[in-house]
């Protein structure tokens, strides 16, 4: 079998905690890392006769989701139960929206590339259940948080396209400002529905589920290990019927072993006995309750990097990179305000910084320089106080003293000073002419690149130091015949 005639087809299911101050049905705070079991109430952990009351934040927060992907809002939704018995549900049942979801459709585009959105619901939380040497605890202080739950359409192929719809989600829920996206605290998760097919062949084949991922790294490594051993099955067994080579069923992902676990034999909807929540009316929205959040919509991830391409002129890999992480986005908008020069800035934000910051695992925002610091060091270039060499010698420095301005960095080293004086540097361009003849007749014979070598040359000397315009201007003076 040759596996390169065949393509995968995957559908994701996002999982976004909201940022509401309370839970989605009790009173009881919505907060991560207090102590276990504090923020609870008899609703939260399914007391007899304790009643639901709806959360009206997070109704606004899902409509500005649905908004901002350009999906239908629901003027009509319910909730319903979804039965399941797990430890860390007390209610032994979800409150979810299986039958009238208040999103239907939407679309998000990235990197040129569009994805269906089918759908995306209100549901709560379940608990935590915490593993320890000697026994096992239950902490239902996640028990009940809000939770927007988004469902693509089976629409990608690839797992790094499936990481780049995940991370667009979360960019837009970042702007809105409904979700911190924490992944290391669980506000972000990603379900997975994979299967494989011949290009070509219409319709889907059996699917698995791989559940709770919380990396963009896992989410790929899953996929990824997940289309493999599909296709290993097809090629061990390929007169079989699909449903016969794969089976249906919920997986996890071992990042030890490297591969997909299952879990358990798939469910079907009717083993979740949903049907209507009793203790729940429908939610009604009018027209103008979802024409007053439009109104209020920011600047959303798609449309800032349209800014930035078209007015600032970033190429759109840099812009791409900015607008997917909010806090950098707006850390450029700050450093912005400070320097004109926007495509230096990004360069020096997104490559420079970030290079010398990748090991430690730090961003310029956590090691807290500030923005105004990235655009003065930028703008010393830009008026020749200082050389490029020399600025990425003050960029260490920076790392090194976060709260110290590149300014009174340069004024404390001397060896940060550079050379612009002509009586200082036509000496050295003369030795550079006098060692390199070849060079000379190069450039003279129409071999431009003589000249870029012969610059060098002369900045080497000055250990980076000299003025490259006084540099190239003394060169080219020299060389005319």
């Amino acid at each position: 079998m040759n596996k390169q005639n065949w393509e995968a087809i995957i559908g994701l299911e996002i999982h976004v905690q909201l940022n509401t101050k309370t839970k989605l049905f009790s009173h009881a705070p919505n907060r991560f890392g207090d102590e276990p079991n504090v923020n609870i109430t008899e609703i939260c952990t399914g007391q007899p006769g304790a009643l639901p009351i709806l959360n009206e934040e997070a109704i606004r927060k899902a409509v500005q989701f649905g908004l901002a992907v350009g999906g239908k809002i629901s003027p009509y939704s319910t909730f319903d139960r979804k039965s399941y018995f797990y430890p860390d549900s007390p209610r032994n049942f979800q409150i979810t929206q299986f039958e009238h979801p208040i999103i239907i459709g939407g679309e998000v585009t990235v990197g040129g590339k569009t994805y269906g959105i089918s759908h995306a619901h209100l549901e709560d939380d379940a608990g935590m259940l915490k593993h320890f040497t000697h026994f096992a605890g239950v902490d239902y202080n996640r028990a009940g948080v809000p939770l927007i739950e988004i469902v693509s359409k089976p629409c990608m192929h690839t797992a790094k396209e499936a990481s780049s719809y995940a991370k667009a989600i979360k960019a837009i829920f970042q702007y809105l400002d409904a979700s911190d996206c924490n992944m290391e605290e669980g506000s972000l998760r990603f379900d997975a529905n994979i299967s494989v097919r011949p290009k070509g062949e219409g319709g889907l084949r059996t699917k698995v589920e791989i559940k709770n991922m919380n990396s963009f790294t896992a989410l790929e490594l899953a996929i990824e290990s997940e289309i493999a051993r599909q296709l290993d099955c097809y090629t061990i067994s390929p007169h079989k019927p699909h449903e016969e080579a794969i089976s249906a069923g919920t997986y996890r992902w071992s990042p030890d072993k490297k591969k997909t676990i299952l879990m358990r034999k798939k469910e079907q909807a009717e083993d979740y006995r949903y049907f209507p929540e009793p203790d729940l009316v429908p939610i009604f929205l009018n027209e103008e309750y979802i024409a007053t959040i439009q109104k209020t919509l920011p600047e959303l991830p798609q449309k800032r990097l349209n800014r930035y391409i078209q007015e600032l002129k970033l190429t759109e890999y840099s812009a791409s990179i900015l607008i997917l992480e909010k806090q950098l986005a707006d850390y450029f908008e700050e450093a912005l305000t400070c320097t004109a020069n926007a495509q230096a800035l990004c360069n020096w934000i997104t490559v420079e910084f970030a290079g010398r910051l990748k090991e430690s695992g730090k961003t310029l925002i956590s090691l807290g320089i500030p923005a105004a610091h990235v655009a003065e060091l930028i703008r010393l270039i830009d008026t020749g106080n200082i050389t490029g060499k020399i600025a990425k010698s003050v960029a260490d420095d920076m790392v090194k003293n976060p709260k110290k301005s590149p300014k009174k960095i340069t004024e404390e080293n001397p060896d940060y000073r550079p050379i612009g004086n002509v009586d200082d540097i036509e000496p050295l361009v003369e030795q550079v002419l006098k060692e390199n003849p070849s060079s000379i007749s190069d450039y003279q014979a129409g071999k431009t690149k003589a000249l870029a070598f012969l610059v060098g040359q002369v900045m080497k000397l000055t250990k980076g130091k000299a003025d490259p315009t006084v540099v190239n201007n003394l060169l080219q003076k020299k060389l005319k015949p």
